[in-house]
């Protein structure tokens, strides 16, 4: 796969046949990819856990409600205990992040959800525990057997669509309406 094919900053869209419970329904957003493997984050699947809940395990005190009150998704199977913080580019650095795109970043360090829990963290952000993760060649196979759609992220559907509708926002991005995709694949 050349470089210019590579996937970062890509919508991996699980097409209706995907069975993997993991997976099914899901949109990842491909953070990094080479010809090592790739990780991504799951930005559709909210868990039964509240931001709130992540700055209290922290010891952060927090007074912004609406902030507090944000889901946690579920960004993946591995690793997650470990937490995903994607984000709007901004000028202010933090400790370690993930340039995605000129637009999305990612950050792992604890200093930007203490600024999160503070009011001065990003404005368009949300928490993901646990990342997917590919080893080399295994995201190129699934693309091959028809697991997925790909298309260019949005940081609309990131950060302006409600978690439940981003599946099919994503595909509303490449004029696909999923829900009229067959379950079935084919090969010519």
């Amino acid at each position: 796969m050349s470089k210019a094919a590579f996937l970062t900053n890509q919508f991996l869209i699980a097409m209706p046949a995907m069975t993997d419970d993991n997976f099914s329904q899901t949109v990842t957003l491909i953070c990094e990819h080479s010809p090592q493997g790739a990780l991504g984050i799951i930005i559709n699947r909210p868990l039964e856990m509240q931001l709130a809940d992540v700055f209290r395990q922290l010891k952060l005190p927090t007074s912004r409600e609406p902030l507090a009150s944000q889901p946690v998704l579920q960004g993946g199977p591995v690793q997650t205990d470990r937490g995903f913080v994607v984000h709007r580019a901004e000028e202010r650095a933090w400790d370690s992040t993930l340039r995605v795109s000129d637009q999305v970043h990612v950050t792992t360090s604890r200093d930007i959800l203490d600024a999160m829990a503070r009011g001065n963290g990003p404005n368009e952000a949300f928490v993901a525990l646990g990342y997917a993760g590919w080893e080399a060649g295994q995201l190129e196979n699934e693309m091959v057997q028809n697991a997925w759609l790909s298309v260019a992220a949005d940081p609309k559907v990131l950060f302006e669509t409600a978690y439940e509708n981003r599946w099919r926002a994503a595909g509303r991005l490449l004029g696909v309406d999923l829900a009229t995709i067959s379950p079935h694949a084919g090969h010519a």
